[in-house]
């Protein structure tokens, strides 16, 4: 688009300022509350009381206190995986800073980190109380959605994350999305398609395999569906969303964003869970109940 195709859009568009939002939540004058920072606390507590859902069902492989312990593990994975993948996959230079690097305050988490992160404290949970990790992480896996659904919310309501520019009705224009001097093109709020699509869309299709089929009992299938689900839809989003400023070196030398990247071994080992997942079918021994699952 020229400055002028720009201009004549922008009287189309949305401008992100007049939604009226704002990344604080709550201004209590010594300290205050950002979304960004409930969206992680409503994630982490809905996803723990649909965790204790699940496992009220036939052939759970913990218990409730189990669940209860996973919570704190859990959160631990996903603060310092989250951060420790930002850094070294969007933001190696923040090594030779530690200050900037435990800032956390200032932004900055990977969801493939957390991912790792969470996947760590299951398997430290695990074998501390012998439990069969890959079953827990099933059950876990059903529960992420939530978290990744206001997480997105919350980058939106931050205006950041933005997507390509585009004429689409839809289109929203973000404050000082280009460099200083140029006019703020319409942009995909890619945020907002990433909320549906890894959130409400990828929560459904695990909602249904769970809740319909006899996925659970397949140890590791559940765990396969979030990852093909959640890396096919972080991989098309891609496509709609600014690369990170500091990569746009990569997207221009591979025509693929570093998401994208991090999403092709998530769809590899997804379909690689899904395909094993019959052969590693045994008689399930619930911990909490009195009923063989076959």
């Amino acid at each position: 688009m020229t400055d002028l195709t720009m201009l004549a859009a922008a009287a189309d568009h949305i401008r992100f300022e007049q939604l009226g939002l704002s990344k604080v939540a709550l201004d209590l004058g010594v300290f205050t509350i950002k979304w960004y920072s409930l969206a992680y606390i409503a994630g982490i507590l809905i996803g723990w009381w649909y965790l204790l859902k699940l496992l009220r069902e036939p052939g759970a492989p913990m218990g409730k206190r189990h669940a209860d312990d996973l919570v704190f593990y859990a959160t631990l994975g996903i603060i310092l995986g989250g951060r420790i993948g930002y850094i070294l996959f969007y933001a190696p230079h923040m090594l030779s800073n530690p200050l900037q690097a435990i800032s956390l305050w200032d932004g900055g988490m990977s969801f493939h980190g957390g991912v790792l992160g969470v996947t760590l404290a299951i398997i430290l949970l695990a074998r501390r109380n012998g439990l069969h990790w890959l079953r827990v992480h099933d059950y876990v896996a059903c529960a992420v959605p939530f978290g990744l659904f206001f997480g997105r919310l919350a980058n939106f309501v931050n205006g950041e994350l933005w997507g390509k520019p585009t004429d689409v009705s839809w289109g929203i224009i973000f404050q000082n999305s280009v460099e200083s001097g140029q006019i703020d093109p319409a942009r995909h709020p890619s945020q907002l398609y990433e909320a549906g699509l890894e959130g409400l869309l990828l929560f459904a299709i695990l909602w249904f395999f769970f809740w319909r089929t006899k996925a659970r009992y397949e140890p590791g299938k559940l765990v396969g569906i979030f990852l093909l689900g959640y890396g096919l839809c972080r991989f098309l989003v891609e496509f709609y969303r600014e690369p990170d400023r500091q990569l746009v070196w990569l997207a221009d030398a591979t025509g693929l964003h570093m998401g994208q990247w991090l999403c092709v071994p998530m769809i590899v080992g997804g379909v690689y869970l899904i395909a094993t997942a019959k052969a590693r079918r045994q008689r399930i021994e619930p911990i909490a109940g009195s009923e063989s699952v076959a």
